[in-house]
């Protein structure tokens, strides 16, 4: 098979070693090939611009600049891009918030690796690629959970420990209204408490340490 013909991937991850044997992965097929590789979202938007390969392989973990942002950003000027997201991440947040950005294909790092391969044949295709335990987990989700971008950031800072009037005082909001927000976050994610909501928050991927 020419190269020509070949589904032309971007890989985007932030670990070398890890994306060595990702590139060989996907090399190692007769119908696909490695055209660029980015360690950050920033160079992935760059490499996408230059390159547009068929598909961006990338990982919702990448410093500063996440995956999800990456695939928007991306999507803003090329709206037809294709993605599929490669991830240690389960949670039915991070799955949800991929797919709603514009993934379409999800797999986790620890599937075989024919899972990768399959994935990137799949979405190229026009199809998904959302395995078993991905389906699942979004299955699992409530569609009440939904979180303001306000309460994501009282969460965000409960998972660090603040005390409501830290949080308070770090969003520039009275103590009353973080108790307010509390409140909301609890209900939505049927929490006992301030450390339940947060195990539950992580476990989801609501919020990520």
């Amino acid at each position: 098979m020419e190269t020509s013909a070949k589904i032309r991937v971007l890989v985007v991850d932030d670990h070398p070693i890890v994306r060595v044997g990702i590139v060989a992965i996907i090399n190692a097929g007769s119908d696909m090939t490695v055209v660029a590789q980015a360690g950050t979202a920033e160079e992935a938007i760059d490499l996408f611009e230059q390159h547009q390969p068929d598909i961006a392989l990338i990982d919702l973990r990448l410093p500063k600049m996440s995956g999800v942002d990456a695939i928007r950003t991306i999507r803003m000027r090329h709206p037809r891009a294709c993605f599929v997201v490669l991830t240690t991440y389960e949670g039915d947040e991070d799955i949800y918030q991929a797919l709603e950005a514009g993934a379409r294909g999800y797999v986790i790092k620890g599937m075989p690796h024919q899972a990768l391969t399959d994935a990137l044949r799949r979405v190229h295709a026009g199809g998904r690629f959302l395995p078993p335990p991905v389906s699942r987990a979004l299955a699992a989700r409530t569609p009440d959970s939904d979180l303001s971008a306000r309460e994501r950031e009282v969460l965000a800072l409960l998972a660090c420990g603040k005390t409501n009037k830290e949080i308070a005082g770090e969003l520039g909001i009275s103590v009353a209204t973080v108790k307010c927000h509390v409140s909301v976050i609890l209900m939505r994610l049927q929490a006992a408490d301030r450390t339940h909501a947060v195990v539950t928050a992580l476990q989801r991927g609501l919020v990520h340490l």
